[in-house]
């Protein structure tokens, strides 16, 4: 018999009990849960688009015309022309042949490592990449090797010593926990020289960094030049859903093979519509990004005289390394009382040691906002 209680019971003694709180506002720095109002720090919505009016009017137009559900999968009658249009949009702003809609991120990189790889390659994973591309590993069945996070000596080491028909190496363009970089450019040479693929989860990245907002391989200097790219607009788009990117050849491979694509209804093609807006607006962010890197160098000053211990971050994700599980969760609630909204992030989501608080910037929150966290953060 499953022993549930139990798991449960061993849960909350670690502090590792996973709870959620209930929305009652729209995604905004300021909003209401479970019947509280909080200035929050935790959302993604790095440059503050998910409640934005263009956008919502496009989504309102998309359901005027084609209504509410897709109705199909993209293969029997469910793609319709903002879908085709959005692949297209997309491709054009990362810079690749074709970009290819999935309903998720997650199921981004399960359709493209598993309908790519089988049991005689090998997936080369940075040590903390997203818990999505481990599964596609294991959902693929290909061999899976871990090097050391971001260092490249270690997957060259790798490289070197595997043979197999297929070896794809992959990596968070922004690590989603940590908010530092991967070494894109560096990480591209070694896999070149091995007769490897790179692919680059750029979920919280694409639109966030980078002078034009193409993200990890625009400030690495690489644009379009890892073989897979796969990018989400739940983020900075502010919408919902992800894609991937990649040679003609690519896209076509994974229409034909890529299970989590085949095998679900499409996103509803309001959805599209108002992402197509979200990359509109993207595309001329220049001044959220500005303001978001404004913010971001504010608030790591002010930490930096309060000897907070930040981890190395330039991107609108800064952990605040406190160690253990227990410690996170306090601070968390401490938080919660004086108003402030920050998740406590433990096990297995890091590693052991390093639960943390993930503060995250959007750029709708304010100068004033980030005096108030660090405020709240010197007293707690």
């Amino acid at each position: 018999m499953f022993q549930l209680q139990q798991f449960l019971d061993a849960q909350a003694v670690q502090n590792l009990t996973r709870t959620r709180r209930v929305a009652e506002s729209a995604q905004a720095p300021r909003g209401r849960y479970d019947g509280k109002d909080y200035l929050s720090f935790c959302s993604n919505d790095y440059l503050g688009l998910a409640n934005d009016p263009r956008i919502a009017k496009a989504m309102q137009k998309g359901i005027d015309h084609y209504g509410v559900g897709s109705g199909a999968s993209h293969l029997i009658n469910g793609h319709s022309a903002a879908h085709h249009a959005l692949e297209e949009e997309l491709a054009d702003f990362v810079g690749y042949e074709r970009a290819l809609l999935f309903s998720t991120g997650y199921m981004a990189n399960l359709g493209v490592v598993s309908g790519l790889l089988n049991r005689h390659d090998t997936v080369f994973a940075d040590k903390l990449v997203h818990a999505s591309l481990i599964d596609a590993t294991h959902l693929s069945r290909a061999s899976l090797k871990r090097y050391a996070h971001n260092n490249v000596s270690a997957l060259s080491s790798l490289l070197s010593s595997i043979r197999t028909t297929q070896k794809l190496v992959v990596t968070d363009g922004v690590f989603s926990m940590d908010g530092d970089i991967a070494p894109v450019s560096e990480l591209l040479t070694q896999a070149k020289q091995h007769d490897a693929w790179l692919l680059v989860d750029d979920a919280h990245g694409l639109g966030v960094i980078g002078e034009h907002g193409r993200g990890t391989l625009e400030v690495c200097g690489v644009d379009h030049q890892a073989q897979i790219l796969v990018g989400t607009l739940g983020k900075a788009f502010g919408t919902f859903g992800a894609f991937v990117a990649g040679s003609h050849e690519l896209i076509e491979t994974l229409i034909q093979r890529s299970r989590s694509y085949m095998y679900t209804t499409a996103l509803p093609p309001s959805v599209a519509e108002a992402s197509r807006e979200g990359l509109r607006i993207v595309r001329g962010a220049t001044d959220r990004r500005e303001k978001l890197a404004s913010l971001i160098k504010r608030f790591r000053d002010g930490a930096e005289q309060l000897n907070l211990s930040l981890a190395e971050s330039i991107t609108p994700i800064q952990p605040l390394i406190v160690g253990s599980a227990k410690r996170a969760v306090e601070m968390s609630e401490a938080l919660a009382n004086k108003g402030l909204l920050i998740s406590a992030v433990r096990p297995p989501t890091v590693p052991e040691g390093s639960a943390r608080l993930r503060i995250s910037f959007s750029a709708s929150h304010s100068d004033a906002d980030v005096d108030t966290l660090l405020t709240a953060l010197e007293t707690v």
